[in-house]
C-alpha cells in the first residue's frame, strides 16, 4: 500500500516539478482541498488516482520519478502540505497554460503560479474549501 505522503509527492513531482516551491505547494493544496470536499474521494491517493483527473496517472507511462532531486523537493513540499503548512489557497482545479479546458469557463480564476492556473467554484461553494479565511484541513490519514 502506498502512503499518503508518497501519493502526494508523486503527484507534485509529475504535475509541477518544474515549478517553484510555491507552485508545487499550490498543486498539493488543490489535492488536499479535494480531499476536504465531499464531491471528491476522501483520501489523497484516491483523489490522485481518480479517473480523468491527473494525466500522469493514466498516461500509460511509468509513475516512477527519474529526477531524484526534484522528487526530494516534492517529498518535502508534500510533507509540509500534509503537516498543515500551506498557502491557504481555495483551489479545487488547475491546469497548465498549454491547455484550455472547457470547464475553466464555469470557474473563478484564483491566480497563476508559473505555468499553472488555479480555479475555485464560487457558484457551488462548500466549506471548508471555499472559506474566505484559512481553515484547518481535516485529519485524514489515508
Amino acid at each position: 500500500m502506498i502512503s499518503t505522503l508518497t501519493c502526494l509527492a508523486v503527484a507534485i513531482y509529475f504535475e509541477a516539478r518544474g515549478e517553484s516551491v510555491d507552485g508545487q505547494m499550490l498543486v498539493a493544496e488543490t489535492i488536499i482541498n479535494r480531499v476536504a470536499d465531499e464531491r471528491w474521494p476522501n483520501t489523497v491517493c484516491e483523489v490522485v488516482k481518480q479517473p480523468g483527473q491527473f494525466s500522469f496517472y493514466s498516461d500509460g507511462k511509468s509513475d516512477r520519478p527519474r529526477d531524484l532531486e526534484a522528487y526530494a523537493t516534492a517529498v518535502l513540499v508534500a510533507n509540509e502540505a500534509l503537516s498543515g503548512n500551506h498557502m491557504y489557497g481555495n483551489a479545487l482545479y488547475y491546469h497548465t497554460t498549454d491547455v484550455r479546458p472547457v470547464w475553466r469557463h464555469e470557474l473563478q480564476v484564483l491566480g497563476q503560479a508559473g505555468e499553472h492556473i488555479f480555479y475555485a467554484n464560487t457558484k457551488d461553494c462548500r466549506l471548508p474549501t471555499c472559506s474566505p479565511r484559512p481553515v484547518p484541513r481535516p485529519n485524514r490519514n489515508n
